[in-house]
């Protein structure tokens, strides 16, 4: 019954609402000749987009390759077979054999599929990697998705995102109230309580809407693709940290019975290039974003502004408010996920501190190093 919840409510939001049943009809079917396996990609990014274009690009070349051509994957771009946020519907329906997205895309299906993407002052990458290989993250992860037919797995990470551009200062808390701002998941959720009315957008909307000014800001991911989509021709106030984001992880979703039809090594395989996949994606985003910000506030006059104290602190009290709200209003899996997100959270806070924080902390003393930088 969720199963048949899930797919009706999904299949008829966004362009897969003109009836998903005859539309999925009209679709190519995978191939399958002289023990060959032809599967097709879904994802949320436009064509040609770097990092999360490419990392499923990437990672379906990784499979065609390791398998010598015996599984192929064929990817499309957001828009082209289904809606850029439906591809868990899309794998579930069996429009594609695979997707390639966030999870916090499909929390109004399942409200804690967020946990397995990134939660407003949740974990930072390494926690979060920690969490799902070795907290118990993954296993609860597979049984939500099996609720929906799916096999889900970690296939990048963006790294501490961004907290958005905006077409006019924000100060304060009253500063918020009225403003229209794309912004998806929990972080959108955080928002709402403070008086924002939130949309959820593609990256392909978001030039257009702001340079329309229908909506008055957005958040999407960090320099390296906001420089590639243009934004800062519209506006150049970019606001930091991304409190929302704080390491958003990227989902590979499979057919659980396509991918159990899978020979054993086929299997390994698939599993294999996400975890590649995994580690590629994240060193894409740390080694290319430093030189897309300096490109960005050296080339392009963008204006790096800093959320103050009082804000920060009205988005924490919100964002806790959300989270609260999920565990307590959850099902059963919902609440066992949320919880064990929490203790991981919480043990990793103390590790964090005096590790991560510590040394950061000790690197931006200001002594002066070799490459003449002053921290």
């Amino acid at each position: 019954m969720r199963r048949r919840r899930f797919l009706t409510g999904a299949l008829t939001a966004g362009a897969a609402g003109a009836g998903a049943a005859a539309i999925a009809g009209s679709y190519p079917r995978p191939a399958l000749a002289q023990s060959r396996i032809e599967w097709r990609m879904v994802t949320a990014w436009p064509k040609g987009l770097p990092g999360l274009g490419s990392s499923a690009e990437r990672l379906a070349e990784r499979i065609g390759q390791l398998s010598a051509g015996r599984l192929t994957v064929k990817v499309f771009a957001g828009g082209e077979l289904v809606s850029p946020l439906q591809g868990l519907a899309a794998v579930s329906q069996g429009m594609a054999e695979m997707a390639h997205d966030f999870a916090l895309y499909h929390i109004g299906q399942l409200p804690a599929a967020g946990f397995f993407s990134a939660v407003p002052f949740g974990l930072t990458p390494a926690e979060f990697n920690g969490w799902i290989n070795f907290g118990g993250g993954q296993e609860l992860w597979d049984e939500l998705y099996d609720s929906v037919g799916a096999k889900p797995f970690l296939a990048g990470n963006t790294g501490v995102q961004m907290g958005g551009w905006f077409l006019d200062e924000v100060n304060d808390v009253a500063d918020l109230k009225g403003r229209r701002f794309s912004i998806p998941g929990y972080g959108g959720d955080a928002l709402k309580k403070l008086g924002v009315e939130t949309v959820t957008l593609s990256s392909g909307e978001l030039f257009g809407r702001l340079q329309d000014r229908s909506i008055d800001g957005a958040e999407w991911i960090g320099p390296y693709n906001d420089l590639s989509l243009g934004l800062y021709k519209i506006t150049k106030l970019y606001y930091w940290p991304g409190f929302q984001e704080p390491g958003t992880g990227l989902e590979c979703v499979v057919d659980k019975a396509k991918f159990a039809a899978l020979p054993d090594d086929l299997r390994q395989i698939v599993a294999a290039a996400c975890q590649a996949e995994n580690d590629l994606t994240s060193a894409e985003y740390s080694g290319r974003s430093p030189g897309a910000l300096a490109t960005l506030v050296n080339e392009h006059g963008v204006k790096l502004k800093k959320f103050s104290r009082d804000l920060l602190m009205a988005f924490g009290s919100a964002a806790s408010d959300v989270v609260g709200e999920v565990l307590e209003g959850g099902d059963d899996i919902t609440r066992r996920i949320v919880t064990s997100y929490l203790r991981h959270r919480k043990s990793a806070l103390v590790w964090s501190r005096i590790t991560d924080g510590g040394y950061l902390a000790a690197r931006d003393l200001g002594f002066r190093f070799p490459d003449g930088s002053t921290s």
